[in-house]
Parts: C-alpha cells; structure tokens; sequence
C-alpha cells in the first residue's frame, strides 16, 4: 500500500507498524528514515523566530492562506491509496479538509485517514485503526498492548501526591498544554489545575499562572527541540514574578523536548508518560535517557 503522511505522529506510527510511507510532512524527522521522504508540504513560517515573533506570524498566516500548503506535484507523483492527515488543530499540521480538497482537485484515488487524538486512549486508538487500514491489524494490537502495558505499570506505581503540575506548550504568550497532557500528568501521579483532559491548549494570561503557583513548571514549546526550548526558556521564566513561583523557589523547573515528546501524538507518548513519572517521583521511576529533559538550575530563573 502506498501511504502519504502528512503528520509526524502518523509517521512515527506507520513505521512502528512496518509501513513505509512514499512521501511525508516537512516535518517528518523520526525516526530517521523518514528525513530522506519526499515533502508533501511546507510551512508558510520561518521556524526560527523567537516565539512571539513565530505566534504573530501564524495569526498572520491564520488570518490569509493558512499555516502550510500542499505541494501537488509531490502528491501527484505519489500516487497514494491512503493519505493520514488531522483534525486536531491549523497550527499543528496540515488540516483533513485541505486534504480532501487537494485529492478532489487531483483526481487521487485515495482515502483520507483522520486521527482525532485528545488523550493518550485516542493516541491507541488510532493505532489500532492505521494499523487496519494498513493490514499491519496484528501488528498494531501487539504495540498497543505493549504500550498499554507500560501505561499500566506507571498508574500503579505512581503515589497521587497531586503536585501542582504546569506544561507551557508555548512561551510568549503562555499556552498550557492541553489534549492529551492534563490526563497524562494525573496518570503521572500529579494534578493539573490550568486545563481540563481533551482541552485544546490555548493562551493563558500569565497572571493566572501566578495565581495556580504550581509546585513543577515544564516548558515544552510545539516544536522546539530541547537545546532551543533552553536557549529561550527566559521568555517565561524572565517574566516579572516568575521567580517567586513555588517551582521556581523549589528548582523544579524543566526544559523538554516539545518537538518529539510533548506535542507529537504518537508512540513516544508513553515515554514522554514515564519521563513525567520520573519528575514526579524520582524515588520510584527512572530519569529518562538521552536528550529529552533538562532540569533548569534555580540560580537560572531570575527572581524579582
């Protein structure tokens, strides 16, 4: 089956279930293989702004032609049976009714395959359903129940001391995570008053934030890698007050890698899952390995 992805997540799933798609997202980096697909899209913004400057620019190309456009001739060439694209969110990539229209406009003889994930359930969810379309059905069930398994084992052990937890998914404005991540923290064994489980993410006023005072602050921008959510992690813990924050004041600051492990609905999910664990509960899970998290040194924070 010749299968086009136009997300990241659906990627990293294909692949898990032994489908190599013909073509991918621009943004398409893991695993690896999938770098040297062709692009089936591209962003209409420049991904290397600060991130106030990056928030104007996508409701600048919100307000016009949109975030991304499709690149035709690469879908033509393709000639997909089934293309996996989302419903979740403009920003995050290529939406499934631009997809449509583009299959119509090209005479594709292909199926559109939505995912429509607001919580690590759904994240299975539509693995098993890739997996059905793909004929890789057996395949899927074995990675979800392994994937469950370990979902499992991380609500078991994890005590619900019901920590303060705050996931910034951007920085400048402050957005709290939302979809998936409220749920995942309090599987996590901590609370997370600023969103409900499903909520879409969305800007928050930073006094609001002062006023949860949480107890663990990660900063996890929709696509930035760990090295640049450092490199700009002032623009939230900069702020006036930030300092006096219960996080700030306790060193339980974090940089992660939003890029790959926050905002990507896919696999990894489960250790993005385990890594919350491990801030959490350091006495009883593993730190995550590689470069995924970094604590952010309370002499790092300027306080007020």
């Amino acid at each position: 089956m010749r299968v086009v992805s136009l997300l990241p997540s659906a990627t990293e799933i294909l692949y898990a279930l032994g489908v190599e798609p013909v073509a991918v997202s621009h943004e398409c980096d893991y695993p690896p293989a999938a770098w040297g697909k062709p692009a089936a899209n591209e962003s209409r913004i420049d991904p290397d702004a600060a991130s106030e400057g990056i928030n104007q620019q996508v409701a600048d190309a919100e307000a016009g032609d949109g975030v991304y456009e499709l690149r035709e001739a690469v879908l033509r060439g393709a000639d997909p049976d089934m293309i996996v694209t989302q419903g979740v969110c403009d920003v995050c990539a290529v939406d499934d009714r631009l997809v449509e229209a583009a299959v119509d406009d090209l005479g594709l003889d292909a199926e559109v395959v939505t995912t429509h994930p607001h919580s690590l359930g759904d994240v299975l969810d539509d693995i098993r359903r890739i997996g059905d379309r793909t004929g890789a059905g057996e395949r899927a069930a074995d990675l979800v129940a392994d994937l469950d398994a370990r979902i499992q084992r991380v609500r078991e052990r994890a005590p619900t001391d019901g920590r303060r937890v705050v996931v910034a998914d951007w920085m400048d404005p402050v957005m709290v995570a939302g979809h998936w991540i409220p749920g995942m923290v309090e599987t996590a064994g901590g609370a997370y008053g600023m969103a409900d489980p499903g909520e879409r993410s969305r800007p928050r006023r930073f006094e609001d934030l002062l006023a949860y005072d949480p107890e663990v602050v990660i900063a996890a921008p929709c696509g930035f890698p760990l090295d640049r959510t450092v490199e700009h992690i002032e623009e939230l813990t900069g702020r006036e007050g930030f300092g006096d924050l219960a996080a700030a004041r306790s060193g339980e600051v974090y940089a992660m890698d939003g890029h790959h492990h926050v905002n990507r609905p896919g696999p990894r999910l489960v250790d993005t899952l385990e890594a919350f664990a491990a801030i959490l509960h350091p006495e009883r899970f593993d730190r995550p390995a590689g470069d995924v998290l970094k604590r952010i040194k309370t002499r790092d924070v300027r306080a007020d």
